[in-house]
């Protein structure tokens, strides 16, 4: 009667080594990005295949660029209030509306600019073809399709940061 038990237990136990294995070597390389100097921006170095110098002129580069970013969200957001407290004032356009609508897509048209300058700046420290490759994917992904943003989902939508 123990045979079956310690057959079923070692096949258990040769079964939960090889999924903690597999789990762990499948893995490691996520392990890695994880504990680098910038995760956030760990991807970079291996799906372009960035040096180790290229890397450090990026996250520089993220960094800087980070801060100001978050200078022009900041701005935007406070732009977006005030036009929502105008809105919620009357029921149709009026010249005041009209003033923060058009500050506020200049303040867009600012960080837009700002955006790609970075994302030139970035592609620029990547060799050649690897820059052009990081620009086709990154503007593909924050300049593609803007109709996206104008649809009447459900206020509960999860929507990437458009500043709406």
């Amino acid at each position: 009667m123990k045979r079956p038990w310690l057959i079923l237990l070692g096949g258990l136990a040769v079964a939960l080594l090889a999924y903690g294995g597999s789990y762990f070597i499948s893995s490691a390389p996520m392990h890695h990005l994880e504990h680098s100097p910038a995760p956030a921006l760990a991807w970079l170095q291996t799906e372009f295949h960035i040096s180790s110098a290229e890397f450090a002129r990026i996250s520089k580069l993220h960094e800087s660029y980070s801060a100001a970013c978050a200078e022009r969200c900041r701005r935007i957001d406070a732009k977006n209030a005030e036009l929502r407290t105008l809105l919620a004032s009357t029921n149709t356009v009026t010249p005041e509306i009209e003033k923060a609508l058009r500050e506020t897509a200049e303040l867009r048209a600012e960080c837009q600019k700002a955006m790609l300058q970075h994302f030139y700046e970035v592609s620029q420290t990547m060799p050649p073809e690897q820059g052009r490759r990081y620009l086709d994917w990154v503007i593909g992904r924050t300049l593609g399709p803007q109709h996206a943003t104008m649809t009447f989902d459900s206020p509960d939508a999860d929507h990437e940061h458009h500043h709406e």
